[in-house]
């Protein structure tokens, strides 16, 4: 029985240190993260400084409190911040090549904070894949799809890939295409056009509102209409111009015909 106690009194030290490790983990990972949280709501809330760059500071801070919180624990348990040091130096090399893809998304964030090809709340298409961005970190970006999927996408990957951004300017051009029947009078169609876009206080006037005979299709006239917007209203300007149009060529019996052929006989 003694000896059984003291060998349980031998692993007591090790035992109070790793709860004592423990603790301080947990403590400091929820306080990382207050802290991280408090920076990110004070950088935002500050006027004339872009929400993306609240974030990756928000993030680099909490990731220096808790490389913070390793080496504390690991001092809990002898290991000084010095010989951390040394052993990082001389692992230096094997660490470099371990996490070459973690360190290549940390530059890549770094230079995507500095450069800003997008920001938080913008619709952009990152090398084929498309949302709005909703987080910026160190070593991601998070984006949400229209339909509310998550997609994370690493910071290096994202920096060399073509980044198409749809919310970086003020308007964008809205794109109509219509088929008229080869009986209706093209010119009426486009003046139809033009005065539902002329109508609708949310298209510019500056680019001025464009219609042209685009294609001469095998059932159909194709007219497209080229229309400047404010970019917030770019959707909801193409989706209800569309049925609008429609209402206003059926009022002016100009149809849209359904794709046909006709068949020509020769009598010999």
């Amino acid at each position: 029985m003694d000896e059984v106690v003291t060998q349980v009194g031998a692993y007591a030290p090790l035992i109070m240190n790793a709860v004592k490790a423990l603790v301080v983990l947990i403590l400091g990972w929820i306080v990382a993260g207050a802290i991280g949280g408090m920076v990110r709501r004070r950088i935002n809330s500050t006027p004339h400084i872009d929400p993306t760059l609240g974030n990756f500071v928000a993030s680099l801070v909490k990731w220096v409190i808790l490389v913070m919180v390793l080496v504390a624990v690991l001092g809990i348990f002898g290991i000084e911040a010095t010989s951390i040091v040394a052993v990082l130096g001389a692992a230096s090399l094997a660490i470099g090549l371990a996490l070459q893809g973690t360190l290549s998304d940390l530059a890549a964030g770094v230079m995507l904070v500095v450069f800003r090809p997008y920001k938080l709340g913008q619709y952009v298409d990152i090398g084929g894949t498309s949302g709005t961005v909703k987080d910026l970190n160190l070593f991601t970006t998070e984006l949400v799809t229209p339909d509310n999927v998550q997609i994370i996408v690493p910071n290096g990957q994202s920096w060399g890939s073509i980044i198409t951004n749809y919310s970086a300017h003020d308007t964008r051009r809205v794109d109509l295409v219509f088929g008229i029947d080869y009986g209706d009078s093209a010119d009426k169609a486009m003046q139809t056009i033009l005065d539902v876009a002329k109508a609708d206080s949310r298209i510019h006037s500056d680019p001025e509102p464009w219609v042209r005979v685009t294609n001469l299709g095998d059932s159909s006239v194709d007219l497209t209409a080229r229309l400047w917007c404010s970019a917030p209203d770019y959707w909801d300007v193409k989706f209800e111009l569309t049925k609008t149009i429609k209402e206003a060529f059926d009022d002016k019996n100009i149809s849209i015909p359904y794709p046909h052929s006709v068949e020509i006989q020769k009598q010999g």
